[in-house]
């Protein structure tokens, strides 16, 4: 009896102790990372909240003084100046109120391009082009006290990669590197900075 017990404590402990030996190759290690992987999705400037790597959106409340138009001067002047081209408007509120409903607020997404950062994405992974130009939207949503308070939020370009089987890693750098400049141009346009 013993012995057995012995034994079953040696198997135990075997078995305990190969979960975790060092420099064992874990199951995953030959699998290329994934988007969602936190070293493959944006950076986020000091002081903004930290990315939710489950949602493909990333929101920023616009800072108190800060007006819709504040807003989109930033994001023209800041997107420029990182050689970004705004290829298109689209203002849904106003859609929508031309149908005689009440849009609550302002309502429309600003469409942003970068051929320089997002080519390697997009010779890799062509099927990526279901995804490109990047969507920043500019909204209004009543707060906590039922007040409209403007907000600024980007579709993220790693999350939408995940849609892509087997991404390149050169497509994930990519990817990464574009939505941490996207991101920084949100901070700015939610400061009103130029």
């Amino acid at each position: 009896m013993h012995r057995h017990i012995v034994i079953l404590a040696l198997l135990l402990v075997m078995t305990a102790c190969s979960a975790v030996i060092p420099g064992a190759v874990k199951p995953d290690a030959d699998k290329p990372a994934s988007a969602s992987n936190p070293a493959l999705i944006g950076k986020v400037r000091s002081g903004m909240p930290a990315i939710d790597s489950s949602t493909a959106i990333y929101e920023l409340p616009v800072h108190e003084g800060v007006s819709y138009q504040d807003v989109v001067d930033s994001l023209k002047s800041v997107s420029e100046g990182k050689n970004f081209v705004n290829p298109a408007n689209f203002p849904i509120g106003e859609h929508i109120q031309k149908r005689g409903v009440d849009p609550q607020g302002i309502k429309e997404v600003h469409s942003f391009c970068n051929l320089s950062l997002g080519t390697d994405i997009m010779l890799d992974h062509p099927e990526f082009l279901v995804f490109v130009p990047c969507r920043i939207a500019i909204y209004e949503k009543p707060d906590v006290n039922k007040k409209l308070k403007l907000f600024i939020a980007l579709a993220r370009p790693t999350f939408d990669l995940q849609s892509i089987k087997n991404p390149t890693l050169r497509a994930q750098k990519s990817a990464q590197e574009l939505e941490t400049i996207l991101l920084e141009i949100m901070d700015k346009a939610s400061r009103g900075d130029l």
